[in-house]
């Protein structure tokens, strides 16, 4: 369906944007460049010219029982894995004696690692950061401790929501360390979390400056509507997500339109960048759920619904009813058993970065209640932010689904007994927790993938009042791949059955490891739980905040790292509130564990890995408790109460390069809206 816009629209729109990316224009038939200078550059290039199927098919699919990875992602892991991760270990692990084990027996035998990032808006995305921080050996303290270098030493990244802010931020920031991502320095800006995501000036809607940003959100939108493409309100949130995690917006051309403020930055170019190049970083995925298509549903998705992930190089679910994946810079073409619906005109371009992220982040289906005109979960100021900006700027431009992310489907006529989209022309994609797997899992338990060992920066908020995780997730993926993957996935180890057990036992309040002893090391990978806890050592927390805030204050922000960080490198000691000097040790056994079996014989865990490995696995039938954690205080405690987190904007008023027109664009909108 093509987009409806008001006559008189068309016009100022048209005007406006040729006049901003008449050199685009005049190239459209190229893919473009990963930086663009204007923030139309968000609109899909349409009727570029298509590649040759018959020698580069877009389209491949596979079987549960015969997988087959994308042959270059297989390139990056065997590259990364002969090149790179020998000497991270070794820089890691030393010569292995203090582990007790002898490294070189392990030459060429490594574990195969994958860390997982769940989702939970900003909470999520500054835990995510602050734990990979606390694994990172670039960090003096988390290479003192021991615990710096396990990033180093991954293979894969996982990212869902909040947690896929983190991952495309790191990639399009030149990989850099996370206190000068977050925080800014050396060129970076930071996230500038202290400037609110919905109304950067404050509370008052209609002050110029939130108009400004609100039209320049607006220009992005309809460049992509007026270029063919559904859009719904998943794509201003998409925008929002730029300005604070992509690599052009500072604090001086917050309002301006002097960079296009990461528009134009597309997924499907993460191999153009030097990070990857090198081979320096694991190998990105983020994650999605599908709602069946024209359904409409509200509700929050069973475990059948199709699971996607969107890694540089295509856009596929390994899920047995679908089993395929389309090359992304390709997506928003349209295929229908694998070739093309429109003769030779292809669409580059949809795979914006913040379109992608803001895909992993669609939960506006479940939260919306547009009969009331209300939002669930927002706090006031935000939600009225948001539905002001989302439903009356779209209201002109809505044309199917206004609460998924849309994107064309390119696979109408695969698998047609299996694949419940089979004959949709698109796939309605919102938020990868919708089904309750709220920690991206499924990519890194393909069995194609081979991972050994899954770690987990788990930032979930399940009990309520509370925002601590509970395990919740962990239980739905587990019986997930029990019952509909397991012929496409590894299996899940042992964990405790219920949230109830979670937290009985502790295990959501402490570092644990799962799945230390199994009877074949192909069962399931060894995963290493790192939650969201209270402070071991009794201080306030300041982490477990709700999954809607939208605003920090730098303050905030910088406590949240260093208390999580701290949690992170300290592990716990039993019945005190003492840091366990060992746990980076612990950590490292883990990581390692693995390779024991894949020399011949087996080498036999060593005795100081066992010690380790008795205090930090999770044993079902002899389980911990959580009275061995004493001293944890539970409830949130504001540290900056007085913190302003609004109104910079209104101290630094700044030109916006068509702000005139934007303002008028705005205006209009809101007299044809709703």
């Amino acid at each position: 369906m093509s987009p409806i816009l008001p006559p008189g629209l068309v016009s100022l729109v048209l005007t406006h944007v040729a006049l901003l990316s008449c050199t685009r224009r005049a190239t459209a038939q190229r893919i473009p460049e990963i930086l663009q200078q204007s923030v139309t550059d968000y609109a899909p290039l349409t009727n570029v010219e298509c590649p040759d199927i018959s020698t580069h098919p877009l389209l491949r699919t596979w079987t549960s029982q015969e997988q087959a990875l994308h042959p270059q992602e297989a390139e990056y892991i065997d590259s990364r894995e002969k090149n790179v991760l020998p000497k991270a270990w070794k820089e890691w692990l030393g010569d292995g004696s203090r582990l007790g084990y002898d490294l070189a027996a392990f030459e060429g035998k490594w574990p195969r690692v994958g860390i997982a990032i769940p989702g939970g808006g900003l909470r999520a995305a500054q835990y995510g950061g602050a734990c990979l921080e606390a694994l990172d050996a670039r960090n003096d303290s988390a290479k003192g401790a021991g615990t710096g270098g396990l990033l180093q030493v991954s293979s894969y990244m996982t990212g869902l929501s909040g947690g896929s802010w983190v991952t495309g931020s790191l990639f399009f920031n030149g990989w850099p360390t996370l206190e000068k991502l977050v925080f800014g320095s050396d060129g970076l800006h930071g996230w500038m979390l202290d400037i609110p995501f919905v109304t950067p000036d404050g509370i008052n809607l209609f002050s110029d400056e939130n108009q400004w940003f609100f039209g320049s959100i607006l220009w992005s939108v309809m460049a992509k509507a007026q270029a063919g493409i559904d859009t719904s309100m998943v794509d201003p949130w998409s925008r929002m997500i730029s300005y604070h995690f992509l690599n052009q917006t500072t604090r001086d051309n917050f309002l301006t339109n002097d960079t296009a403020h990461g528009a134009g930055q597309l997924w499907s170019q993460i191999p153009r960048l030097p990070s990857y190049q090198n081979f320096e970083a694991p190998f990105p995925m983020v994650v999605a759920n599908a709602r069946p298509s024209g359904s409409n549903s509200t509700a929050a998705l069973d475990l059948a619904a199709t699971v996607y992930e969107i890694t540089p190089l295509e856009i596929a679910s390994y899920d047995p009813g679908l089993s395929a994946g389309m090359n992304l810079t390709y997506a928003g073409t349209r295929l229908s058993n694998g070739t093309f619906e429109n003769g030779t005109s292809c669409v580059v371009g949809l795979d914006q970065a913040g379109f992608v992220m803001g895909t992993s982040a669609a939960l506006f289906n479940q939260i919306f209640d547009f009969a009331r005109n209300t939002i669930a979960g927002f706090g006031a100021d935000d939600g009225a932010g948001i539905l002001y900006v989302l439903k009356r700027l779209l209201s002109s431009v809505r044309t199917r689904a206004d609460d998924v992310a849309n994107w064309p489907s390119p696979f109408t006529g695969v698998k047609p007994d299996v694949y419940d989209d089979t004959k949709s022309d698109w796939i309605e994609l919102i938020d990868g927790s919708s089904n309750g797997e709220n920690v991206p899992y499924g990519p890194l338990f393909v069995k194609a993938r081979q991972l050994d060992v899954i770690v987990t920066a788990e930032g979930s908020a399940d009990i309520p009042g509370l925002n601590w995780p509970n395990g919740s997730s962990l239980i739905t993926s587990k019986s997930r791949q029990a019952t509909l993957l397991r012929m496409s996935h590894q299996q899940f180890p042992a964990i405790p059955s219920t949230p109830e057990e979670f937290i009985q036992f502790g295990v959501n309040a402490r570092a644990t490891f799962f799945g230390c002893n199994p009877e074949n090391a192909t069962d399931y990978p060894l995963v290493i739980y790192l939650p969201n806890a209270p402070p071991f050592n009794g201080d306030d927390p300041v982490t477990n905040t709700a999954t809607f805030q939208l605003t920090y204050t730098l303050k905030h922000t910088r406590l949240m790292f260093d208390q999580i960080h701290k949690n992170i490198i300290s592990g716990f000691s039993p019945n005190t509130n003492d840091a366990d000097p060992n746990f980076g040790l612990c950590l490292q056994c883990a990581a390692i564990d693995r390779a024991r079996f894949k020399v011949t014989p087996p080498i036999p865990r060593s005795l100081r890995c066992s010690e380790c490995f008795k205090q930090y696995c999770y044993d079902p039938a002899s389980p911990p408790s959580k009275d061995q954690l004493p001293g944890r205080k539970l409830n949130f405690v504001d540290p900056d109460p007085g913190g302003s987190v609004g109104g910079f904007l209104q101290r630094n008023k700044f030109g916006i390069i068509g702000g005139g027109v934007a303002i008028v664009v705005f205006i209009i909108l809101l007299t044809v809206g709703l």
